[in-house]
């Protein structure tokens, strides 16, 4: 049995987890030794802020053009060069110099957010039958290489003698997945099927079931890269060492891998997703919360809680990218509208936290907007979270919504 890839499924999947190990570490990496880039590089805390933000929000400008790249290219060769287009990027950043700092981080959030648009795509096609737990798996990968990210970057740093060599040594990673996706992947240029589909349904950017994926995409993203960005920091503030900082936010996103893989289950096991998206909303802003205010007899139990939270909460969202499109074609719309859109929302969340520290807020103000956020999460996941399908209207050629019968 093989793939539309001509890969048995087991090959195919491994290159995938290969390949979504390395669309993390580039954004968490970075979080741990933010310090030590500041002092390094001069740079105030408004500075500091967008640079968290800059890498999320080139996920949002250049995931719509994922689509139209995988169009000319075929998805195969887009994700190569998205790979390619990283190993760079984390060489470039890893320079003393504030310039090639930020260069190479917008330029490694547009390969992340090419790479991530077009996986669920390549799910959906590929494995349509299994999608919904394929993306679990995805997600779980997607997660353990943020854990890498930032539970390695102060060790390496320390062996290797600074941020910038910690920091570039993820490119190494990047190399290995391109090689092992050019190699083994058949990379035929468009001549039919989804990558050469120049289709595009009219009314999807009308439709309210897309813009409820889309907002919950965005927000609880936006949640997720704070997290990532900011974490470590506001951990510092409460007088955890960074080193411990880096440690705990490693072991919050380890704990991401079991929701994710469990999420797409959970998903299952009601009528619709509506339940577990908001159980696990519950878990993500109740870990945060707990993370900046909480008693420190509970800053651990708020590192798990939070991991498992976010790491379901992600895995749904994607997930929802495929149970709400009946066929490739409207996943890939979807997917670069909900991703494209939804990150630019969530290039607010750690924009605003560097504001906000900046201002010199206290940590109980932050967790209380953070709540908020989580409130508003909650709002679009009781929408998105509905039995409906986004279909293809026989006789307006529109993308409408329509009940998703089991």
């Amino acid at each position: 049995m093989t793939t539309p890839t001509g890969l048995r499924p087991a090959t195919l999947l491994l290159l995938m987890i290969l390949v979504a190990l390395n669309l993390r570490p580039a954004l968490s990496s970075l979080a741990p030794l933010l310090s030590r880039v500041q002092e390094s590089l001069s740079l105030s805390p408004s500075t500091i802020g967008a640079l968290t933000t800059v890498p999320v929000l080139c996920l949002g400008l250049f995931a719509p053009l994922a689509p139209r790249l995988s169009r000319r290219l075929g998805l195969e060769r887009t994700l190569s060069l998205a790979l390619l287009l990283l190993a760079a990027a984390l060489l470039l950043r890893a320079q003393h110099q504030v310039v090639a700092l930020f260069a190479g981080t917008m330029l490694a959030g547009a390969a992340i957010g090419i790479g991530g648009t077009l996986l669920p795509v390549l799910v959906k096609r590929e494995m349509p039958e299994r999608a919904d737990l394929m993306t679990g798996v995805y997600t779980m990968s997607l997660c353990l290489g943020g854990a890498f990210g930032a539970g390695l970057s102060v060790p390496l740093a320390q062996w290797l003698g600074g941020w910038a060599p910690s920091i570039a040594s993820w490119s190494a990673l990047a190399v290995v997945a391109l090689l092992a996706w050019r190699l083994l992947v058949p990379h035929p240029w468009p001549s039919g099927g989804l990558g050469a589909s120049r289709e595009k349904y009219p009314g999807l950017a009308r439709n309210p079931l897309a813009w409820q994926v889309t907002g919950l995409m965005g927000l609880q993203s936006s949640l997720a890269y704070i997290v990532f960005g900011w974490l470590p920091t506001l951990l510092q503030l409460r007088g955890i060492g960074e080193s411990l900082a880096g440690t705990m936010l490693g072991v919050s996103v380890l704990m991401q891998i079991f929701s994710a893989l469990a999420a797409p289950w959970l998903g299952r096991l009601g009528r619709d997703q509506r339940p577990a998206l908001l159980c696990l909303l519950a878990m993500s802003g109740g870990g945060l919360v707990l993370a900046l205010v909480g008693p420190d007899t509970l800053l651990w139990p708020s590192m798990i809680l939070l991991g498992l939270g976010q790491g379901g909460c992600f895995s749904l969202a994607l997930t929802l990218l495929v149970l709400r499109s009946s066929n490739p074609a409207i996943a890939a719309q979807l997917s670069g509208m909900a991703q494209g859109i939804g990150y630019c929302i969530a290039a607010l969340g750690p924009f605003a936290v560097g504001l906000l520290l900046d201002l010199q807020v206290s940590l109980g103000g932050i967790g209380a907007v953070m709540a908020l956020v989580v409130a508003l999460a909650m709002l679009f996941g009781v929408l998105a979270g509905r039995r409906l399908q986004l279909v293809v209207d026989e006789d307006s050629g529109a993308v409408v919504t329509r009940p998703h019968g089991r």
